[in-house]
């Protein structure tokens, strides 16, 4: 009786399949992730399905004009939708491993299985590193590779999203080094009423900042979500007023940090530790001062756009006494960045993003 056999390739793709699965289910950020466009990082996947390396998010500004009345003539009067975009181009991340294959030969299924985990730990790191990096971004250049005059243009878009410790007149017209240059080690340090400013600047920035609704079963519209170095987060535990809060004032229901997971609730404010945030070194007062990024995010602010799913390829060497296996994916992560000028790229801005420098004065 004849039996029908699997192909190899099938079984390789289902393996893919579920590698991909995991792989998002075991992602820390999965839970900032979503389709939608009330999701802080929007994940589409569009160019799974038809060719092309580049994608284009569209933001449909609300309208602005007032109410006619019986008496007002409509014809005439319409008002013209808003449109902005966003063009995201995807690139290729891959990585390999090889060893020598002495003794049994395994099948190219064993060998993926034998690695999933060390595969799986490099694709959470890398997207971890990569969202980092995005929201670190300077209109799309890394931190470190943006000159000074980068980063001073983009200053000047986003006044109105960025924070230079304590108060906004540590702002040096709008020149970015010599604004970090004002922040010291003590009066810049992460405070509860800096946390609170970040968050109405987020509520009357020009296009404001919409929430995210980050936590299952809280009825206010005005959450977002803060990703804070260690050092700085230190500095704001350790903060009198933060601890009273903490202490007397924490809801034990579903806004509790034990069931949001975040590490701390402040001002409706979902606050997370993430320890490979960048310290910026030397860059504040005096030149000696160090300083960390806090990022305050909302809906929509960065995308992360896929063109390939990862996909694992196993390959033999030297008479097939080396082994090969390596993982590769198309796809990109981007701070999303609307244009609020005149055309639809003019003088772009950090779309659902506060961004704060703080002194991340090194432990003694």
């Amino acid at each position: 009786m004849a039996e029908t056999a699997v192909p190899t390739g099938l079984t390789v793709q289902q393996w893919d399949d579920n590698y991909f699965r995991e792989y998002l289910n075991q992602n820390w950020f999965k839970k900032f992730m979503g389709r939608g466009s009330n999701a802080m990082i929007q994940v589409r996947e569009d160019l799974t399905k038809m060719p092309g390396d580049a994608i284009t998010v569209t933001l449909v500004n609300k309208l602005t004009g007032t109410a006619k009345s019986e008496s007002d003539t409509l014809e005439g009067a319409e008002e013209a939708l808003d449109l902005r975009s966003h063009k995201i181009t995807v690139r290729e991340y891959s990585h390999a491993v090889r060893w020598a294959a002495f003794g049994d030969q395994q099948t190219a299924i064993p060998l993926r299985n034998a690695h999933k985990d060390t595969l799986m730990d490099w694709n959470m790191e890398l997207d971890r590193d990569n969202i980092l990096e995005a929201l670190a971004s300077i209109n799309g250049v890394a931190y470190g590779s943006a000159s000074e005059s980068q980063k001073d243009a983009w200053l000047v878009d986003n006044a109105d999203r960025v924070l230079f410790g304590a108060a906004k007149s540590n702002n040096s017209s709008n020149d970015h080094s010599a604004s970090l240059a004002n922040i010291d080690g003590t009066n810049d340090i992460l405070k509860p009423g800096a946390l609170s400013l970040m968050k109405r600047m987020a509520k009357t920035a020009n296009p404001k900042i919409r929430p995210y609704r980050a936590r299952a079963g809280v009825e206010s519209s005005d959450g977002y979500v803060v990703f804070v170095p260690s050092l700085c987060m230190r500095d704001l535990i350790n903060d009198s007023t933060f601890q009273q809060a903490n202490r007397e004032a924490r809801s034990r229901g579903v806004s509790n940090p034990l069931f949001s997971s975040a590490d701390f609730l402040y001002d409706n404010l979902a606050i997370y530790e993430i320890e490979d945030i960048d310290v910026l070194s030397n860059v504040g007062a005096s030149g000696t001062t160090d300083v960390a990024p806090v990022y305050l995010c909302g809906a929509q602010a960065l995308a992360q756009v896929w063109a390939k799913r990862p996909t694992t390829v196993a390959d033999e060497f030297d008479y097939k006494r080396k082994m090969g296996l390596a993982v590769k994916q198309w796809y990109k992560v981007e701070k999303l960045r609307f244009g609020s000028g005149a055309s639809d790229t003019d003088d772009l801005k950090d779309h659902g993003v506060v961004t704060g420098y703080f002194a991340a004065v090194a432990d003694s």
